[in-house]
Parts: structure tokens; C-alpha cells; sequence
């Protein structure tokens, strides 16, 4: 086996998942060099994390991306748990004293877990079916001699097994002992399997019906009463709508080929001749496919077809997390923070530029022509004065877009007034974050902090709650949960770590999500914060108890310290790699300062002179990427969404109107959108643009600022269905 540990710059002591087979399996599947997967496998398995191995180790993976690394990731588990099985299966077979050469062959040549299961399916322990009745009453030589399909005489030879005490008591049942023994045959038949799942997979029609007297309380899976399409052409969100309303006893699902296409299949396979014992072949294959075999496969292609919307519906979820989290931010500012209410009033708090929570009060700005309103008036003038606010955050829950006019209407000079999305707040209110947060501050002081942070910096404020609660997902409680988390998190911890945090101001919950932290070293490097004030440096980082090489290795290059005295600790130039650039400085009669300030000194480097063994070009490009800004956050700039004034609830809306609104959920059959009335509109798939869009995402993302005109509004259903192609036209 080649030693691939050679590709790293430290031999590892020991790595016991990399096979040659694994390498070169995962090299085909996802068409890159066995060299690069050997590497990151080595690395993932050395403790390195997706975000570090991709940022700070190119010349190892030839520099592969994060969706490589992470395929590789996984790819390696399955390859793990199919390896797993295939020795639990071969043990349990060796065990029956079964394990013939050939069919131990055929067990190690099998390359997914549908094949393996069928090659261990005769020899799974089973309960007492039909086929092991007809064993015990001494019928399977009849069934074998019948397999043969030779002329003979079939009631001559059926009497033979004719026995009272094994409740065998004329020829035809000793015949139908022996067909039950036969459809047993054909269905655990791994070759047939594979056929006839192929021809599910092909062929198959996904149908659902409406179960009797259902009707009104499935209103909702209406479209699906009466449904079939081809299983091929069924989308991943229309899948899953059908098996929740399943799930919910509303619709019976069925996923079926052509019975007499499958028929002549097996007929084909198994029937050798036209004699008696041909006919009763027949008979055991009619019901082999009737009673086992399309049961147990369309289970398996149910299964198949769930994972697969699985995969697409998280696949969905967690882009439009991606660009929720990575939304761009207000930045540090003096906020104020509103969340909106009529009955109970709108809780007020304001933020300085850190975030720090200065003052809170109630406000009840919606009662007309009343003292509380202007109450109101003043307290909000004089709060911004006080704390001199640059901005204030709106929530858009009930009463938002008539608070958001209130604050308007006291054309308060220099304050921006945004609309932000409070989905996710009241989870965050009531965590155990916000209560370690705020011991003293009630849930709604709580949640009017949230908003006004998530308008400072959206990353920052949305790791602290469960990312299935911010509402840009759908059937997310359908899918298969760990895969959705293992998903999710890989997303916030690609974001965090893009972003880069500064290690002075984050909080404990987004330190965490930072390569090589953890909730225990995050938790350290707050309180040694606390102990001993501000980091100086990114080498101070060592001295947090429970740091040591590697975790340091892992997140120094992440984080950022503004305004350091070397400028490298406010910039994404891991630490490993300071020498190479004092190196460019020295060779410039410059300081590392200089190199920053100056790009007519950069310019005049010549990266070649600095590759060595463990720093390549990729490396060296990023460094001098980073000189050009260190620390340059990568999100865009801030721009806001202006909603039509008066146009506040669903009875506003008229059709043919033309509005602003933004993005909040993207999917595979449209996107859905903010304009204002506490209820987002559907712009279907078809709507999006003058021309076929095949993937909704590839024109719209969340967050995404557009205009749009109001098709039809169902205040009953509480639907709105707008059109972005027709109000740009």
C-alpha cells in the first residue's frame, strides 16, 4: 500500500481508517487525484477541521474547496459503515457455516449497501414465513426438482411428499408448499433484485391517494388527493409533502412499476421450459412479485427516494443559511432595538457599538390621540439623544410595519430605521444563552436585543440559536435529523470561520463554531478575557488553559485582532506564517507595516522566492491577498429594504400592485418573499424571470432586495402569489 502519509509535513503516528480501497473509491466518485484524498484524510483524521484544511493547507490538497473536503468527509463514513456491515454479514454467514468462497467473493466485491443486503437476505434470520413452514414439513427437495423444470409427472412426484404427521395431506399442498418455497427462492435472488429495483427506479409511478373521509382535515394536502407522476420526475419538495401527509394518516403513498412489465421479467428469468413444473415456476413468480418482492423493493426505493429528498431538501436549507448568516452587517454602531407590539406595547432597548445593553423601557406608540403615544414620542427622542443612536432595528412581527412608520414619522435626523427579521427571536429569548446573557432582563427585553444585534452583525447574533429556527427551511422536522445538523453546522462553522471573529468582542457562542474550539476553549477564552483583559496578540491565545498546539494551529488563523501592534494579528495570515512575510519585509529594507500601507512594495515581490516544502503559491497568494486588506470581511455591503408606506396587513394589497420585499426562503419551486404584511408572498418558479429557471437558487438567495407585483392575494388561505418578472416588465 503507498504510504500516503508522505504528503504530509509530519508523519502521523497512526491512521487507521486509510485504506488504498477507500482512496481510490472516493477518487472516482468524486473525480479528483487519490493524492488529494489521501491527504485530507489524513488531516480530518489528524484533528484538522473542513475550514482549516481548506484555508491553510492547499499545497497538501492541491487546494480543494470546502464542498470537497466535506464530500470526502462523508464519503469516508459511508465507505466506513458499509465496511462495518460487510463484516457483520460475512460473520453471521460464516457462522450458519455458509460462507463459500464464491459467495464471500461477491460480499467484498460489493460496492453499496442495496447489493450487500440482497447477497445477505438468504441467509438473514427470518421469522417463521411461509418458505420456512414448507422447509419444516420436508418440501424443499420438491421445490428443487420442480427449479429444474425437467418432464416428469408432477402429481407422481408431489404424492411422495405427502406425509398427515407434518400436516402434508395431498399433493396439492405438498405443491403449494413447495411454490412457497420457490417464491422465497426468486425473491432473495440478488441478481433479480437488482432488476427489479432498476426497474422501479426507471419506471416506477409515484401515486397518492386521499384515505376515506379524510378530505376535511387533509385540506392542505389537497393538490395530492388524486396524484401520479412518474417517480423520476417527482420533485424533492413534492415527495416529501406527500410522505408527511402520509405520515399524518391523511394520503396513501405508492411507488409502483408496471406489474406486467415486472412479471415478464421474472417469467423471463426463471421460466425455463413449458411443462408442468414450468407452470408451477410461474405460479411461484406471480407470487413471488405479488406478496414479497414488491413489498420489500418499494420499501427499498421509498427509502432511496426519501434519502435523496433528504439531500435536496437540506441541500436548499442550508444555502439559504448560508446566506442568512451571511448577510451583510450594520456594523458597530449605537442601536436601538424595537420589538413591536400593540396590546403589550413595544419593548425598547439601546446597544452601544459593542453590543452592551445601556437601557430598556416600554413605549405604547399605537394608541391614537392618546398621552402613551406621546409618551412615546418623547421617550424615543430622548433615548436617541441620550445614547446618541445611529440606527434603529424594527422587528417585523405584529405591529412591526406600524411601528416602523411611528419611528419614521419622527424623522429623527442621521438614524437609519430597518426592518430586520425577528424569526428565531422568541427561541433565543427563553435559551439558556439569553439567560446566562441577561439573568435580569425578562424574555421581550431579551428578544429586543436580538433584533438590534442581528442588525449589527447578523453571524454574531444567529449562532446563538438552533438554526432550525430561523425559518428558511422547509420539512426540516420531515428529513433525517442528523444528517440536517451535520449540515447545518457545517454551514455556520464555514461562515464563522470566513468571516473570521474578533477575539475580544465574541461572544462564548460564536467562539465556539471557530476551528478548534469548542464550547470548553471558548468558554476559557472568555473568562481568561475577563481575568485579564483585551488579547494583545494572536500568541496570547496559548496562554488560555486547554489551548495547546494543536487547537491553537487550528484557530489562530481565524481569528482577528484589530488594531494590533502587528498588523498580521488583524489579518487572516495564519501565524505559522509570519516569518514568511517578515522574510519579504527584510528582503524589502521594510517593515511588515510598510508591506500593509504600501502596494508599490508589494508589488515588487516575487512569490517565487519564498516556496519551500511546506508553503506553496496558494499559500503565498493568500498572504499577499491579505497584506492588500488585512482582515477584510467578506460579506457585502449594507443595504436595506424600503417597504410601501400604508401598506401594513394582507387587506392592503390589491392585485397588480408593484412592491419592495426581500427574499426570505429560497426552494426548488419558487422563493418566498418579505413585502411588509406579516405574511411573506410565493413567487413560483415560473415568475422569477423572462426566461426557464431551472433552480430558483441560481436567480434569487436569502436576503436578496426585489421587487415584485401582487398576482393574487387569498386572505382566507392566508396566501399571496407575486410575480418578479412581470413587475420588472
Amino acid at each position: 500500500m503507498p504510504d500516503y502519509s508522505l504528503y504530509l509535513p509530519h508523519k502521523p503516528n497512526t491512521f487507521n481508517t486509510l485504506n488504498e480501497q477507500f482512496v481510490n473509491l472516493l477518487a472516482k466518485q468524486l473525480q479528483i487525484s487519490p493524492k488529494q484524498v489521501a491527504a485530507t484524510i489524513l488531516l480530518l483524521e489528524g484533528g484538522a477541521t473542513i475550514p482549516f484544511i481548506a484555508r491553510y493547507r492547499k499545497e497538501l490538497t492541491g487546494s480543494l474547496d470546502e464542498v470537497q473536503i466535506t464530500a470526502i468527509r462523508d464519503g469516508l463514513q459511508k465507505l466506513k459503515e458499509l465496511e462495518h456491515r460487510r463484516e457483520f454479514i460475512i460473520q453471521t454467514i460464516d457462522g450458519q457455516g455458509k460462507l463459500t468462497p464464491e459467495l464471500k467473493a461477491a460480499i467484498l466485491q460489493a460496492d453499496n449497501i442495496a447489493l450487500l443486503e440482497d447477497l445477505y437476505l438468504p441467509y438473514k434470520p427470518k421469522r417463521r414465513t411461509r418458505a420456512v413452514i414448507a422447509r419444516e414439513k420436508g418440501l424443499e427437495p420438491l421445490a428443487l426438482q420442480i427449479m429444474e423444470q425437467k418432464t416428469i409427472d408432477l402429481s407422481a412426484l408431489a404424492a411422495k411428499f405427502v406425509n398427515a404427521e407434518k400436516e402434508v395431506n395431498n399433493p396439492d399442498e405438498a405443491l403449494a408448499g413447495a411454490r412457497d418455497i420457490i417464491a422465497e427462492i426468486i425473491n432473495e435472488d440478488a441478481p433479480t433484485r437488482s432488476i427489479m429495483r432498476r426497474l422501479f427506479q426507471r419506471t416506477g409511478a409515484l401515486t397518492s391517494r386521499l384515505i376515506p373521509e379524510k378530505e376535511a382535515e387533509g385540506a392542505k394536502f389537497k393538490d395530492y388527493f388524486e396524484w401520479q407522476e412518474p417517480l423520476t420526475k417527482a420533485p424533492s419538495h413534492r415527495l416529501l409533502a406527500m410522505f408527511r401527509g402520509e405520515a399524518e394518516g391523511i394520503l396513501r403513498v405508492h411507488i409502483e412499476p408496471d406489474a406486467e412489465q415486472a412479471l415478464a421479467l421474472l417469467e423471463k428469468t426463471f421460466v425455463k421450459a413449458n411443462n408442468e413444473c414450468a407452470t408451477q415456476v410461474k405460479m411461484a413468480a406471480t407470487d413471488a412479485w405479488k406478496r414479497l418482492m414488491k413489498y420489500s423493493i418499494e420499501a427499498e426505493v421509498r427509502n432511496e427516494a426519501k434519502e435523496k429528498a433528504d439531500l435536496e431538501a437540506i441541500r436548499v436549507f442550508a444555502d439559504n443559511l448560508r446566506h442568512l448568516l451571511m448577510a451583510p452587517p450594520l456594523g458597530a454602531k449605537n442601536i436601538m432595538g424595537i420589538d413591536p407590539g400593540f396590546r403589550t406595547g413595544c419593548k425598547v432597548v439601546c446597544l452601544n457599538k459593542q453590543g452592551k445593553l445601556l437601557q430598556y423601557t416600554a413605549i405604547f406608540p399605537h394608541e391614537k390621540n392618546s398621552l402613551r403615544r406621546y409618551e412615546a414620542v418623547s421617550a424615543i427622542a430622548q433615548l436617541c439623544e441620550q445614547f446618541q443612536i445611529e440606527a434603529i432595528a424594527v422587528g417585523n412581527g405584529t405591529a412591526g410595519r406600524e411601528t416602523e412608520e411611528f419611528i419614521r414619522s419622527l424623522q429623527l435626523p442621521s438614524v437609519q430605521v430597518v426592518m430586520v427579521n425577528e424569526s428565531g427571536a422568541s427561541i433565543y429569548s427563553a435559551s439558556e444563552v439569553a439567560r446566562e446573557e441577561f439573568p435580569n432582563e425578562d424574555l421581550t427585553v431579551r428578544g429586543a436585543v436580538s433584533i438590534a444585534r442581528r442588525l449589527m452583525d447578523p453571524l454574531a447574533e444567529l449562532v446563538k440559536i438552533d438554526p432550525k429556527s430561523i425559518g428558511v427551511g422547509q420539512y426540516q422536522h420531515d428529513v433525517d435529523q442528523t444528517q440536517l445538523k451535520q449540515s447545518l453546522d457545517d454551514v455556520v462553522i464555514s461562515c464563522v470561520n470566513n468571516v473570521g471573529v474578533d477575539i475580544n468582542t465574541a461572544s462564548k457562542q460564536l467562539l465556539t463554531y471557530i476551528s478548534g474550539m469548542g464550547n470548553k476553549l471558548a468558554q476559557n477564552v472568555v473568562e481568561y478575557r475577563n481575568q485579564n483583559g483585551a488579547f494583545a496578540r494572536k500568541a496570547d491565545l496559548k496562554k488560555v488553559p486547554g489551548i495547546g498546539p494543536k487547537a491553537f494551529e487550528q484557530a489562530a488563523g481565524f481569528i482577528r485582532i484589530p488594531h494590533a501592534q502587528n498588523p498580521l494579528d488583524a489579518s487572516a495570515v495564519h501565524p505559522e506564517s509570519y516569518t514568511v512575510v517578515e522574510k519579504m519585509a527584510t528582503d524589502l529594507a521594510c517593515k511588515v507595516n510598510d508591506l500593509v500601507a504600501n502596494a508599490e512594495l508589494r508589488n515588487k515581490i516575487d512569490l517565487k522566492k519564498y516556496i519551500t516544502d511546506t508553503t506553496g503559491l496558494p499559500t503565498l497568494t493568500d498572504i499577499m491577498q491579505e497584506l492588500a486588506k488585512p482582515g477584510r470581511d467578506p460579506r457585502s455591503r449594507f443595504e436595506q429594504v424600503q417597504f410601501q408606506e400604508g401598506i401594513n396587513s394582507m387587506e392592503d394589497l390589491t392585485e397588480g400592485m408593484i412592491l419592495n420585499g426581500v427574499v426570505t426562503n429560497v426552494t426548488n419551486f419558487g422563493a418566498f418573499v418579505d413585502i411588509g404584511v406579516h405574511q411573506d408572498g410565493m413567487v413560483h418558479v415560473s415568475e422569477i424571470a423572462n426566461k426557464f429557471v431551472k433552480d430558483p437558487k441560481s436567480e434569487l438567495k436569502v436576503q436578496q432586495i426585489v421587487k415584485v407585483k401582487v398576482l393574487s392575494v387569498d386572505i382566507a388561505r392566508k396566501r399571496i402569489n407575486l410575480s418578479i418578472k412581470q413587475a420588472l416588465s
